[in-house]
């Protein structure tokens, strides 16, 4: 049940945790997925970390570049945006805001178990 909750509450954050991985400069899709992994978020899958790239280029905060590998297959690399990083701060200042109300409703539950 808590993996489900985890599941759950990732996907609702995880458009600003892919685009927080692209603030030191340009990345691939399994690099992110290791960052977010190595970051304790759980190994996101292709299968998901995928459309939220595709989601974030069509939106204008990314741009992808596909580039060809000397072995094995090219891989398509992904960068911030202006856009992306004035939503980053935005959405990432909102979703703190939101984090503080969910923890002082916590903390004041916790107080009357």
């Amino acid at each position: 049940m808590v993996t489900d909750r985890r599941a759950s509450w990732l996907r609702g954050v995880l458009d600003l945790l892919v685009l927080s991985c692209l603030t030191d400069g340009e990345s691939y899709g399994y690099e992110i997925a290791k960052r977010l992994d190595e970051a304790g978020l759980g190994q996101i899958k292709g299968g998901t970390l995928y459309p939220v790239l595709n989601r974030l280029e069509e939106a204008g905060l990314v741009r992808a570049e596909f580039r060809a590998a000397e072995r094995g297959p090219g891989r398509r690399y992904y960068r911030l945006t202006p856009e992306g990083r004035r939503g980053l701060k935005e959405q990432g200042a909102a979703w703190r805001a939101f984090h503080r109300a969910v923890e002082d409703a916590l903390v004041r539950g916790e107080k009357d178990v």
